[in-house]
C-alpha cells in the first residue's frame, strides 16, 4: 500500500503524518509512507487545500485532518 500525504508542512500535515503512521502500526498494514510537499504534485492530483491523503493513488481526504476510525478504514481495504 502507498500513502501520500500532501501538504507544504504546516502543523495540520505533520498531524495527519502522525496519525496514519500510529494506523498503520496499530493495524500491522503494509503501507509506505511518503510526504509530498512539492505544489506541483500536489496539483497533479487535483488537490488544492492540504492536508489530503491519498492511498493508492486515489484521493481518500482534503483539506482536514481525518478521523483515526477513517485511516484505519483505508488500510483494510
Amino acid at each position: 500500500m502507498d500513502i501520500k500525504i500532501l501538504g507544504p508542512g504546516c502543523a495540520k500535515c505533520h498531524q495527519v503524518g502522525k496519525l496514519v503512521k500510529e494506523a498503520v502500526a496499530e493495524t500491522g498494514a503494509d503501507a509506505k509512507i511518503e510526504h509530498v510537499t512539492d505544489f506541483k504534485e500536489i496539483a497533479a492530483y487535483g488537490v488544492f487545500t492540504t492536508p489530503s491523503v491519498v492511498v493508492d493513488g486515489k484521493v481518500v481526504s482534503v483539506g482536514k485532518v481525518p478521523r483515526k476510525e477513517e485511516v484505519e478504514g483505508w488500510l483494510k481495504k
